[in-house]
């Protein structure tokens, strides 16, 4: 039998774009063809399971690649249903007539666990990407069925002949062109069947046609050892030993091991899985040695097929991308990672495999297509990963919140991505407290309201920073909350939205009534008139027409002053920072310098405003302490407070404080510069300053000879000044 013929094409021009257009990567070619085995062995086993054909018995299905580097060609070799004349004619000589299809509606009435991968009938012209010249070999399992060959230079046309195969089945060989040369080589199509082809339904195995250069090599080592097996004789004849006869060496030939898992473990129950191979699948999967926290089994065959593991990493966030790959996978068949239709943005940290058949694929099977079935798959695994999550918070408690550290964030950020997942999966969210322990949403509002703060939420994004602001909660046996990651703003945020008697507050947002000491009505108007006092006072000493001062009585008396931002202010602040801006864009950072009215240090600055020689400096003193224990200061703010601070000590020792240094004279010439530097230093302004300090004080002291004292609970008292100092110099002896 001769025959010779034009392909037939079913849209004109249609090769070029399945050649060279069709598939993103060239590689897929193997993927394609061995596909397009696996199917055949696929079609062959259910035939025989029908009854409709008959195989010799403890017949292994198999499909084989095979490899010549000489010969520069790639083979793929199954054992399945083979072709005769009329199919080749009918699926390889009309382009995108699918085999699989027309077998599928054939037998549609025949069920079968057993899936076929194809559809299109275009995989096998996957081919002419990597090869001009591409032959078949097949033999039909049909009853007297004829061998056939057909080959096709460049894809344009064929020729179809009889053929010499006495197997059934079906070998495609394709002559690689110059360009791809490479798909010769064992180990790069080693790396392709594992990207591909790890759990493809039929063994799959890798056989290698040795080279010229490996069989010489072979056959010099085997001349090399029978030489020193015949040198060592006769050495032994010469010394009269007896020569043992040796046997050659019955070398046992290697069982090969095929190159995929033929039953994945995501194809298994729940129950019939161990930890140990959950955690081997993992480490062999994604090449990942470090323990999964934990995982979940999908199994669901109603309303669509799906199963898949998807597992929980333990990610460093400070050194790791915290991107996971979520491998997805059609019939077994891989078709590509992290798919957005099909896997939510959010889960894209997590790890994992998901199979599903009935996904509506590409024609290159490489994306999906716009369907909304791809939704739904998506809503079913959101709601598998809520489930896990909430159903771990209720029965595993001890154990989530051993986890909750390493998955929180990616909680927060699918509540912000997705409201259904958010409202899932809510109440298995955690708050982690000052002291370690974790605690629900519902159980942190039962505690806030005993604490008389009811739906007022404190936390903490920094212990170091907001180290004093703790030490007074404590104190007073108050509760706050670590929320330190970036995300925390955002999702408190949310939070908030959706529930809006809630309130979040930084422990440094304000003074919380728990924190001030209990005082009558006609004291908090004292406190009101004090705080614009103080205001006054501060505001001239530092030089900051728009520094805000409010006076309190805070139960901690140790505390003299500090900082606090509100809430709101703050969290525009951080919004502001995200977009590059500056506290100047805002109008400043409108922070408030909090004084308790019960420290010795305010009561001095209060009762000395109009005669203390160092005022000034004991108001720079609190201010910036205040700021230190809120957060930083500015490098020239930093300077002058370690120089104030240096000089208190200075003083403190009875040695004369160090003079300001000398800020350097800008100056337009060169000459005038240098000029500068070789003059000797100039004291007499030096003098001058300190003579008029000297008159100043003098001036103080003998300018008044009463002055108002100001009691911790606000009362006015004008008193000798004379007796003050007195009283004054006693107290701090005593102290």
């Amino acid at each position: 039998m001769n025959k010779e013929g034009n392909l037939s094409i079913e849209s004109e021009n249609i090769f070029p774009v399945i050649k060279k257009w069709l598939y993103s990567d060239h590689d897929i070619f193997i993927r394609e063809l061995v596909s397009n085995g696996c199917d055949a062995v696929t079609k062959m086993k259910r035939l025989t399971m029908m009854g409709d054909a008959e195989v010799p018995e403890g017949t292994k299905y198999e499909v084989h690649v095979i490899t010549d580097a000489d010969a520069k060609t790639i083979a793929f070799s199954d054992n399945g249903l083979g072709m005769d004349a009329d199919e080749i004619d009918k699926y390889i000589n009309q382009i995108a007539f699918s085999g699989a299809k027309d077998f599928l509606e054939k037998y549609k009435d025949k069920q079968s666990d057993d899936q076929i991968i194809g559809h299109f009938g275009l995989g096998f012209y996957s081919a002419f990407m990597v090869a001009d010249h591409v032959t078949i070999d097949s033999l039909s399992w049909k009853k007297d069925a004829q061998p056939v060959h057909w080959e096709s230079e460049g894809g344009q046309s064929y020729s179809m002949s009889d053929g010499t195969r006495t197997e059934r089945g079906t070998t495609v060989t394709l002559y690689l062109n110059e360009d791809s040369y490479e798909f010769s080589n064992e180990y790069r199509v080693r790396e392709v069947l594992d990207k591909y082809c790890s759990f493809m339904p039929v063994p799959i195995y890798l056989d290698v046609i040795k080279t010229e250069a490996q069989k010489k090599q072979e056959a010099e080592e085997a001349k090399k050892a029978a030489e020193e097996a015949a040198k060592k004789a006769a050495e032994a004849k010469e010394k009269g030993e007896e020569v043992p006869e040796e046997k050659p060496e019955e070398k046992k030939p290697e069982e090969k091991k095929p190159v995929n898992d033929v039953s994945p473990l995501w194809n298994k129950r729940p129950s019939e899985c161990t930890d140990e191979e959950y955690k081997d699948f993992y480490r062999k999967v994604f090449n990942d040695y470090k323990e999964p926290l934990f995982w979940i089994h999908l199994n669901m065959d109603y309303p669509f097929n799906l199963k898949g593991i998807l597992y929980f990493p333990k990610i460093n966030m400070e050194y790791e991308s915290a991107e996971g790959t979520i491998k997805l996978y059609n019939n077994q068949v891989y078709v590509a990672d992290n798919i957005k239709e099909v896997i939510p943005e959010y889960l894209f940290v997590l790890k994992g495999v998901i199979d599903c058949p009935d996904l509506p694929l590409n024609v290159s099977r490489s994306a999906l297509q716009n369907d909304g079935f791809a939704k739904k798959v998506s809503d079913y695994i959101t709601k598998k990963v809520a489930d896990k999550l909430t159903g771990m918070c209720k029965t595993e408690r001890e154990t989530y919140e051993k986890y909750w550290d390493d998955i929180s964030p990616f909680v927060k950020y699918g509540c912000l991505k997705d409201d259904k997942f958010c409202e899932k999966v809510t109440p298995a969210v955690l708050f982690r407290d000052l002291d370690g322990k974790h605690r629900t949403l519902s159980e942190v509002l039962e505690e806030a309201e005993k604490e008389g703060h009811k739906n007022t939420v404190y936390y903490v994004t920094d212990e170091k920073e907001q180290g004093q602001y703790i030490s007074m909660f404590r104190r007073q046996k108050m509760n706050a909350y670590l929320l330190p990651h970036k995300i925390d703003s955002p999702f408190i945020s949310q939070m908030e939205q959706k529930n809006k008697d809630l309130h979040f507050k930084r422990i440094d947002a304000d003074v919380s009534e728990s924190l001030r000491d209990i005082v009558s009505d006609e004291e908090k108007k004292k406190l009101e008139e004090t705080g614009k006092s103080l205001q006054e006072i501060f505001r001239k000493a530092l030089n900051n027409d728009k520094l805000t001062v409010k006076a309190e009585k805070l139960k901690d008396a140790s505390i003299a002053g500090m900082m606090t931002l509100t809430e709101e202010n703050r969290r525009m602040q951080e919004m502001m920072k995200m977009y590059g801006m500056s506290d100047a864009d805002l109008g400043g950072s409108e922070e408030t310098l909090v004084l308790n009215i019960a420290h010795p240090l305010v009561q001095y600055v209060l009762n000395h405003r109009d005669s203390a020689e160092n005022l000034p400096m004991y108001c720079e003193q609190i201010y910036d302490l205040a700021s230190l224990a809120h957060g930083t200061l500015t490098p020239d703010r930093m300077q002058k407070f370690i120089r104030r601070s240096n000089n208190i000590l200075l003083e403190m020792a009875g040695e004369p404080a160090m003079p300001e240094p000398e800020e350097p004279k800008a100056d337009s010439s060169d000459a005038a510069k240098t000029e500068a530097e070789d003059k000797p230093a100039d004291n007499g302004a030096e003098e001058s300053s300190a003579a008029v300090q000297e008159e100043t004080a003098s001036n103080a002291e003998s300018s008044s000879d009463t002055e108002t004292v100001i009691d911790a609970d606000g009362t006015e008292t004008v008193v000798n000044a004379e007796n003050s100092k007195s009283a004054k110099a006693a107290d701090a002896a005593k102290e």
